[in-house]
């Protein structure tokens, strides 16, 4: 079978995301009137018990973080059935009903480079090193559709603070599992694997930025990026790498998967901009999952109070 990289369709051939979303409302607002309906779940994804599902792992001593959002949360059934997760199928449905062949345990990342104190850190180790915070974020994704999230996690600053990065870090790259007997996905050159992200220094250190290990008080499903992914909140989300295995330092810009396959579309910053438009959508307007109604776009997906000072006197439409 045949699968073209978004680069390589014309636009007749792409859903238009308003028709997409309405089309799945219209279906999920219809499930929801029906009587006694019974919810058939693959594996990995759990709905009973509370809001984030009994078949996860709940996590302890969560504490409200800052930033946070006073928005209405996305109900925990959108939020893990609605996904970009390319490693696991192209369509929003396919990571939940693929992600279970995912294997969380034993899990490391490795944070190495212009570092003085480079480590490879056990996940369960990592999860006990920082206080662990829910931070309310909205998410944007540059398809048009957007959630508010109840993340768990921790500053990513602090983190990399403590390894002690030398003068020479300007950026920080992120690397995420390859593992085609696990990911489906990636036996196909959907895009170049392993997924690749990065940041620069200032944006990692930025208090917005995060690696999240739960959601809803709970341990990250494996379709949203177990058992460890980034958040950038004022960027578009394919940015949040998820499943991350490695962070490494370095001193010059590196590749990212979607800038690497279409860079015409995808820039490095990839910051919320309802200006700039994606070749193929308007950024103008977005609809929240669960809503009809279209809303503005905000600059830097509403965090411009906190983020805008990083790119002053940047041409946001060039360094897009």
């Amino acid at each position: 079978m045949l699968i073209k990289r978004p680069a390589d369709l014309p636009g007749s051939e792409i859903t238009s995301p308003d028709l997409y979303l309405r089309r799945r409302e219209f279906l999920v607002g219809g499930a929801a009137m029906t009587a006694g309906l019974t919810l058939s779940l693959s594996p990995g994804l759990a709905v009973a018990g509370g809001p984030a599902g009994g078949g996860l792992a709940p996590l302890s001593g969560v504490k409200a973080g800052p930033f946070a959002t006073s928005e209405a949360r996305t109900p925990f059934k959108d939020i893990s059935s609605y996904n970009n997760f390319y490693e696991f199928g192209t369509d929003k449905s396919d990571p939940a009903q693929n992600a279970h062949t995912l294997r969380t345990r034993p899990w490391t990342v490795a944070i190495e480079g212009e570092v003085k104190k480079p480590q490879v850190i056990d996940i369960d180790a990592l999860l006990k090193m920082f206080p662990l915070e829910e931070r309310v974020y909205r998410l944007r994704c540059v398809e048009g559709w957007s959630m508010v999230i109840p993340w768990v996690g921790f500053p990513l600053g602090p983190l990399l603070k403590q390894l002690e990065p030398t003068s020479r870090a300007k950026y920080v790259a992120f690397t995420t599992l390859q593992a085609p007997d696990q990911m489906p996905g990636q036996r196909l050159p959907v895009l170049g694997w392993p997924y690749l992200e990065g940041l620069r220094m200032d944006e990692a250190m930025h208090p917005l930025t995060i690696l999240a290990v739960g959601l809803y008080g709970n341990a990250l499903p494996n379709q949203n990026g177990a058992p460890v992914r980034l958040i950038v909140p004022w960027k578009y989300g394919y940015k949040s790498a998820k499943s991350i295995v490695k962070i490494r330092l370095v001193e010059n810009q590196p590749p990212t998967a979607w800038n690497v396959s279409s860079p015409a579309e995808y820039g490095f910053y990839s910051n919320v901009n309802p200006a700039v438009d994606h070749p193929r959508w308007s950024q103008a307007k977005e609809r929240r999952i669960g809503e009809f109604q279209r809303r503005k776009t905000l600059p830097f997906n509403g965090y411009a109070n906190e983020v805008a000072s990083l790119y002053a006197g940047m041409d946001l439409v060039k360094n897009h």
